[in-house]
């Protein structure tokens, strides 16, 4: 089952359990993958958006409901941090698991002994492994402390 049509069941369920919260954040999901898949079409008429494909846009998603949360709560909203605290854990329901510091340590390590030696090669190598299941951010702090250290 494609990511697009577990979305859609997802929708209707909430539609008719009546979970409001959720139908919203799945509505919103689902209109932001169909953004994506048109703007694929435009260009072929006949693609569709592959599953990897849309897991970045959630992820994107994702990304955007974690500044709002940050900048929430620096603004002292804390309702509307608590809001998007929520949405972002029914979108990550739909990402694949994110790795620990110690599993991207590993993947560093593997590709430094591979011979990537400085910051760029390194993060290169090991954003290719890491496909979407790390944030970059955290990849650069794993990397700067392996090349400082």
């Amino acid at each position: 089952m494609s990511l697009i049509q577990k979305l859609t069941d997802d929708m209707k369920a909430a539609m008719k359990s009546g979970d409001h919260g959720r139908l919203e954040t799945v509505r919103f999901a689902l209109s932001g993958l169909r953004s994506a898949e048109k703007e694929k079409q435009a260009k072929d008429p006949t693609a569709e958006l592959t599953d990897d494909e849309a897991v970045s846009v959630l992820q994107k998603e994702a990304k955007r409901r974690k500044e709002s949360i940050e900048l929430f709560r620096q603004g002292g909203r804390t309702d509307l941090a608590s809001k998007e605290e929520a949405d972002l854990a029914i979108i990550a329901e739909y990402l694949p698991k994110e790795l620990s510091r110690q599993e991207i340590a590993a993947i560093v390590e593997k590709a430094h002994v591979a011979g990537a030696n400085d910051f760029s090669s390194l993060m290169r190598e090991t954003m290719k492994e890491v496909k979407g299941r790390a944030d970059g951010k955290l990849v650069g702090e794993v990397i700067k402390e392996k090349l400082g250290a």
